[in-house]
């Protein structure tokens, strides 16, 4: 099996809020992290990452951590934007390609890590001369909003592909009701309750093991619920949920990267989720403006528009929100945020704290204590490299100033 070594380009390290905190590869697109969607295409081995300077001590216990030294003739470098799809390609080749712009690259040599640290090189200048490229089927994150444009599409292909691969699974339970053509899927060991209905006129559904469904939830695919994770008492739709979350309430075109909690009433809609993110109890973000127009939102080049009429809130790792916080159509709310006020700007910089923008700063020490106390209770160690890691992303934080 080869090993695999993903690439932050200088593009994917715009994709704030999660750029600061975590490598693009760590990042849920559709179904499965980016990383994972190329170890499954390439039947190879995440083996660590190539990003910015202040995660060099990114520190997840499923996730391989940041490269360093050499890697060794025969690395896969693969590029973190490009959402491979989850069927397999062809592994004999030395590039891949996707809609003809190289995607993937097989080390003909030992390379350098820092040859690629600035994040500038593009991995067609690693190719061997005369490569011919293979092509593989996916879709390029172009912009950070991408994650939400492509959902519903990624969505769609990801769950029969994911599907196949699984050892036990059944339909819908006889004591669920189900509406629609399109498959219900539950893996061995989910749990799904009485009086849930699956509503798959749109698409399909996926329930992973260790996941339950609780009575009187709607789930109108596609939607993918991850290992260990509870939906209770609610609708969604089109939803991406990683392991170990709790999903309360209605929620529409989004997704979870995975222990992420939101267990009470408040309607998320086109947002996305960072990991160990607390909303509180009627937490409500907008996802349409009044005027019906494209959403336009902060990202480290200033305000742009996104063209997508539909976005709500992207919320970076470990943010807080309080009691009946509502979010603006298009808002970032940066890694680390803790803020509890009616109505937030529309960009929250990392680590605020307060009840009244301007926020003041959320200490890093007692920031890493309740993140310590938040991980625990999900039975995940912050560990001395993952303080430094936090440590060098609150460092390296960004205002939200244009």
């Amino acid at each position: 099996m080869s090993a695999l070594v993903l690439y932050d380009d200088a593009r994917a390290r715009t994709f704030e809020p999660f750029a600061l905190t975590r490598p693009l590869g760590e990042v849920r697109a559709g179904t499965e992290l980016l990383r994972r969607r190329w170890e499954q295409a390439l039947d190879a081995r995440g083996s660590g990452f190539i990003g910015a300077e202040h995660l060099d001590d990114f520190d997840e216990p499923w996730a391989p951590g940041a490269a360093s030294g050499e890697l060794p003739a025969g690395t896969i470098v693969a590029n973190s934007r490009c959402a491979v799809a989850l069927t397999p390609a062809p592994t004999t080749g030395s590039v891949w390609a996707c809609d003809g712009e190289v995607a993937a690259v097989r080390l003909a040599k030992p390379l350098a890590v820092e040859t690629l640290r600035s994040g500038e090189r593009h991995l067609a200048s690693l190719a061997p001369a005369a490569a011919v490229a293979t092509p593989v089927d996916g879709r390029w994150l172009n912009d950070v909003w991408d994650l939400i444009g492509l959902l519903p599409a990624m969505l769609a292909d990801d769950i029969p592909a994911m599907v196949t691969g699984l050892i036990a699974s059944s339909g819908a339970p006889p004591h669920a009701t189900v509406i629609g053509q399109h498959p219900v899927c539950i893996e061995a060991g989910a749990n799904v309750e009485p009086m849930v209905v699956f509503d798959v006129t749109a698409g399909p559904v996926l329930i992973r093991k260790g996941a339950t469904v609780q009575a009187f939830t709607r789930v109108v695919g596609p939607v993918y619920v991850g290992e260990g994770s509870t939906i209770t008492a609610d609708r969604i739709a089109c939803v991406s949920v990683g392991e170990v979350c709790k999903v309360h309430g209605e929620v529409s075109t989004s997704i979870f990267l995975g222990h992420a909690n939101k267990g009470h009433s408040g309607f998320v809609g086109h947002s996305v989720v960072g990991r160990w993110v607390n909303l509180g109890a009627s937490t409500v973000t907008s996802n349409l403006k009044n005027t019906y127009g494209t959403v336009a939102l902060w990202t480290p080049s200033g305000v742009r528009d996104s063209g997508l009429q539909f976005l709500g809130t992207l919320f970076g790792d470990h943010a807080k929100t309080g009691i009946g916080l509502r979010l603006t159509t298009g808002c970032v709310l940066g890694a680390g945020a803790n803020v509890y006020d009616r109505m937030p700007p529309k960009v929250v910089a990392p680590w605020s704290w307060g009840g009244t923008a301007p926020y003041g700063d959320f200490a890093l020490d007692k920031f890493l204590d309740v993140a310590e106390r938040a991980m625990l209770r999900r039975h995940v160690e912050l560990t001395a490299k993952g303080r430094r890691w936090l440590a060098a992303a609150h460092a390296a934080r960004w205002t939200g100033e244009a």
